[in-house]
């Protein structure tokens, strides 16, 4: 079941979207596959602090996020993922590693992957293993007000630090 958080969050701001179900799935190239969704078209949600402040950066499931370069697009001196339990603590809504990308739900800044920008849909989790919704990039620029710039690139380009 969807956090009611989320859908009074997007029926309070009238954006067109669907949403759909899909077989549980644990990471954001899984739920892709099965849900037959392009991984460019999978939106990851990934949480971090950047100097204390809890930010969350959005890109395609297949990609990675370069923290220097996340850090130097934020402005921030330091810039770490947070923990699965500070994620449980601060999303206590939503099952772990499923979070949807909207930090105005959550009163947090949006950082998304430049590559999202004009697409006709994008699709994430909505708090649950097997809720999704899509709905188009424009729309969900409008709700989250998300900074873009060019922070990550797929798996196998990004060297492992």
């Amino acid at each position: 079941m969807r956090p009611r958080s989320l859908d009074e969050f997007l029926t309070k701001n009238r954006v067109p979207y669907t949403t759909f179900r899909h077989a549980p799935a644990f990471t954001a190239m899984h739920a892709a596959a099965i849900a037959h969704v392009p991984g460019r078209s999978w939106a990851k949600t990934v949480v971090c602090y950047a100097d204390g402040d809890v930010v969350l950066a959005v890109v395609p499931a297949h990609y990675k996020v370069d923290c220097d370069r996340l850090r130097e697009l934020i402005g921030a001196g330091a810039l770490r993922l947070a923990s699965e339990r500070e994620i449980a603590e601060l999303y206590p809504d939503c099952e772990q590693g499923a979070l949807p990308p909207f930090g105005g739900a959550y009163s947090r800044r949006v950082y998304v992957e430049e590559c999202f920008v004009g697409d006709p849909e994008m699709v994430f989790s909505a708090g649950t293993h097997t809720d999704c919704i899509r709905m188009h990039y424009g729309d969900f620029a409008d709700l989250a007000s998300p900074v873009v710039g060019k922070f990550s690139a797929p798996r196998r380009e990004i060297p492992e630090s």
